[in-house]
């Protein structure tokens, strides 16, 4: 038997809703380049493969076959071939090329001569009719036609599967009008690597500060076998967080004097060999919003960028690739979208 939750509740005053994982959203270039991103953000330090990265491509298929090379071709979603790294940009028109050749489609990638703005592969694939892009070989799903003026509910259903498993989500939901459905269409996977899921609006989402405190302080937190000797040598309290029992640490420190304390825990946990986990967390718009997450019962939270509501759950699940399901009623309107984790047993 499933059981509904209400995780909270969004609201999208651009009309184009973006579904992503949000541990990616330090990735999110907004309406600048990708090319500047740094590549370490990627876990890139390779100064040659940097180099490939910041470099790379994207490319338009062009062409009377196009939708349905790119389709057959199977290697992105969506209409355009995005990040193709500079030193492989030349083997992958080849294999595009013979691809099309083999399948007797008249289809060809062109280079595009600025790579495009993840902002603007959202609003493009929103005013294509939705569907997924590729952000860094990660896809994101984008919904348009969300309504702007008012807060819509996200719901979530879970489902217990039983020994081994345990009651996890089934699905989580944003509702956006009432009415019954009549069809219901794949609006493509989103990839988790973070085992989260964040639904916001497009906009909003250039304005997010994903590790840059937005009042210039910070928290550090410790956990683990050697966290009350270290609490101890170092004369931290427990942190005091909702949903933190047993952490230690501190609240609300100037970044600066964040970072030498975070330093000096690693140095001597490193040093002495004690298990402990340290955590530095400067007070940005991920760090509100995991807050809420850590002391939430269903473990979702929220946070306002601007005129925009951005939610944030865990999948229950971990990691994967996760459908998202446009619900549509006889007139071919809006009704619902859906992440999809599991099947009702």
């Amino acid at each position: 038997m499933e059981e509904m939750f209400e995780l909270g509740a969004i609201s999208c005053p651009s009309g184009t809703l973006v579904i992503i994982d949000g541990g990616y959203l330090g990735l999110w270039s907004g309406d600048r380049s990708p090319a500047d991103i740094d590549p370490a953000s990627l876990g890139i330090e390779d100064p040659a493969m940097a180099v490939d990265v910041t470099s790379a491509i994207d490319f338009v298929v062009t062409g009377p076959d196009a939708s349905e090379a790119v389709r057959t071709f199977d290697r992105q979603p969506g209409s355009r071939l995005h990040d193709i790294p500079a030193s492989k940009a030349a083997e992958f028109e080849a294999t595009f090329d013979a691809h099309c050749r083999s399948a007797g489609l008249d289809a060809r990638l062109e280079p595009l001569p600025v790579r495009e703005a993840h902002a603007h592969r959202a609003h493009r694939t929103a005013e294509e009719g939705g569907g997924s892009f590729s952000m860094f070989g990660v896809p994101v799903v984008v919904v348009g036609g969300v309504p702007r003026s008012r807060h819509l509910p996200v719901l979530a259903t879970r489902v217990d599967h039983g020994d081994g498993v345990g009651a996890r989500w089934s699905e989580i939901s944003v509702r956006m009008n009432e009415g019954h459905v009549a069809s219901s269409v794949s609006m493509g996977d989103i990839g988790v690597d973070w085992a989260r899921v964040l639904f916001g609006d497009v906009d909003a989402l250039n304005t997010w500060q994903h590790d840059e405190p937005v009042d210039g302080l910070a928290d550090v937190a410790f956990w683990g076998a050697a966290a009350d000797e270290a609490a101890a040598t170092f004369a931290a309290p427990e942190l005091g967080e909702p949903g933190e029992d047993g952490v230690r640490g501190w609240t609300a420190l100037p970044v600066a004097e964040a970072v030498d304390r975070a330093r000096a825990l690693s140095r001597w946990k490193d040093e002495t060999g004690r298990r402990m986990a340290v955590d530095f967390r400067p007070h940005s718009h991920h760090w509100q919003i995991m807050r809420e997450v850590r002391a939430s019962q269903v473990e979702a939270g929220s946070v306002e960028l601007g005129d925009a509501r951005v939610l944030c759950a865990m999948t229950s699940w971990g990691d994967g690739f996760f459908p998202v399901i446009a619900d549509l009623d006889s007139s071919g309107d809006l009704l619902a979208v859906r992440v999809r984790f599991s099947h009702t047993p």
